[in-house]
């Protein structure tokens, strides 16, 4: 495996301040500020950082006003500045913002509006539940399935990302060595479906799964819960095979432990062919965490889980987030809810994802660097490696991500050695957005992965 430069830890496509450029002077002095104010945690993407000002659909403007094709960001799912979320968020602003222990109408209609989306269990019986990040969400989620079973115990794939809270980071490998594990965390093997024989994955991850709750056993924490994202993003994107979490979750709850689908990514209509991620598996989740895209860029999330995981949990304890589920977050969610289904946004997923990845597998004919293309609606991984072999490549990979951002288009990757293209935009791209995408890709692989 390819190590990652130190300076950068383990985030993937990031700018190296130490590293050569040709960056013009402004650039370069509003990096300098950026640094000195804000700190060394605080990371940029891309060889030549991006200065973004405004947004608008698909695109991001800089302050000169350059056009950014937006292929990456799903967390303005619906497009940047989409009206309809913020005349809601305006709108509500002005009459009201505050916490969740007053009863209000707009909190109670969004749970009731989502609910029934979910299937299975949680649509007959389950609650919903609200913080302000995808972090938050897990962390309650684990909080909660600790308290139902007893137990400490995590499983996660290999280069899971489930959040930045002092707990999530503990079961968040991607963030790197400097973020250690939990000792009551363990890993199973990414579901490799480049590499490993599709029919082979599910009965591996079960073997896994079903030995490391064996040695949580043993070491006297048992199982609390699986927790994956469902298309495992930060594990390289792998959207087959489907019938992976359901052989799994009979492992685990056969040992006592809960499923936790975490949405935060792969949820709100970002896979095209189901609403939710875990869908495409046929899993009956005990725990639904959502995120990211629920208030197109406006911070709200949250969960939803099961009356039987939850009820000791609201018996036993008391759940309140100052923020969490506020007046404009829950307008802003229902907002962006609304939207998702008046303009077919899933249905567009599912048809734009089909035909950029067609595109891509076009490509890939006769650009031997790219080993595979996978994905699922507007979801996409494209895997760079050394022609004539399965071995990433994530030199090229970086070249090819930093190429197409100089054609102001903007991607990113993923994947233990950041050797995977990351395609993730928001939910209204258009073919001709994807067809430019394409085509510049095209022409950079064409030229060796050159600007």
């Amino acid at each position: 495996m390819t190590a990652k430069p130190p300076t950068l830890g383990r985030m993937v496509n990031g700018f190296d301040p130490a590293a050569p450029s040709d960056m013009d002077e402004r650039t370069r002095e509003d990096i300098a500020r950026r640094q000195k104010l804000l700190g060394p945690a605080y990371r940029l993407f891309y060889r030549t950082p991006v200065q973004v000002d405004h947004g608008r659909g698909v695109h991001l403007y800089d302050r000169d006003n350059n056009e950014y094709l937006d292929a990456y960001n799903n967390v303005a799912s619906v497009g940047h500045a989409n009206a309809h979320v913020t005349d809601a968020i305006m709108a509500q602003a002005r009459r009201l913002c505050t916490h969740t222990r007053y009863l209000q109408d707009g909190i109670v209609e969004y749970a009731a509006s989502l609910l029934p989306s979910f299937g299975g269990r949680i649509a007959s019986d389950g609650h919903m539940m609200f913080t302000c990040t995808g972090s938050e969400a897990n962390d309650l989620a684990m909080q909660i399935a600790m308290h139902r079973t007893g137990n400490r115990g995590i499983i996660i794939t290999s280069e899971a990302y489930h959040g930045n809270s002092y707990l999530t980071s503990r079961f968040s490998p991607s963030l790197g060595e400097g973020a250690p594990l939990g000792t009551w965390v363990r890993r199973v093997s990414t579901p490799d479906s480049y590499r490993i024989p599709p029919a082979e994955i599910a009965a591996r991850m079960v073997r896994e799964v079903t030995a490391q709750i064996e040695d949580l056993q043993r070491r006297g924490e048992g199982i609390a819960a699986f927790i994956a994202d469902s298309v495992f993003s930060s594990d390289g994107i792998y959207t087959t095979p489907v019938d992976i979490l359901p052989q799994v979750a009979r492992v685990v709850h056969a040992a006592g432990g809960l499923m936790i689908a975490d949405e935060v990514q792969s949820g709100f209509a970002r896979t095209g062919e189901r609403f939710w991620g875990y869908q495409r598996h046929g899993l009956d989740p005990d725990i639904v965490t959502l995120g990211k895209p629920m208030g197109n860029g406006y911070p709200v999330a949250g969960l939803a889980v099961t009356h039987d995981a939850v009820a000791a949990f609201g018996r036993d304890r008391r759940y309140f987030n100052t923020f969490g589920g506020n007046s404009v977050a829950i307008a802003a969610a229902g907002a962006t809810l609304e939207v998702i289904r008046s303009e077919g946004l899933q249905e567009n997923a599912r048809d734009v994802g089909a035909f950029m990845r067609q595109e891509l597998r076009n490509i890939m004919a006769d650009a031997p660097c790219i080993g595979d293309v996978r994905g699922a609606g507007l979801y996409i991984g494209v895997e760079v490696v050394h022609p004539g072999t399965m071995l990433a490549d994530p030199a090229t990979a970086a070249r090819i991500v930093n190429a197409l951002r100089e054609r102001r288009i903007l991607i990113s990757a993923t994947g233990h050695d950041a050797n995977i293209l990351k395609i993730r935009p928001p939910l209204i791209f258009s073919r001709a957005d994807a067809r430019q995408l394409c085509d510049a890709l095209h022409a950079i692989i064409r030229d060796g992965g050159q600007t």
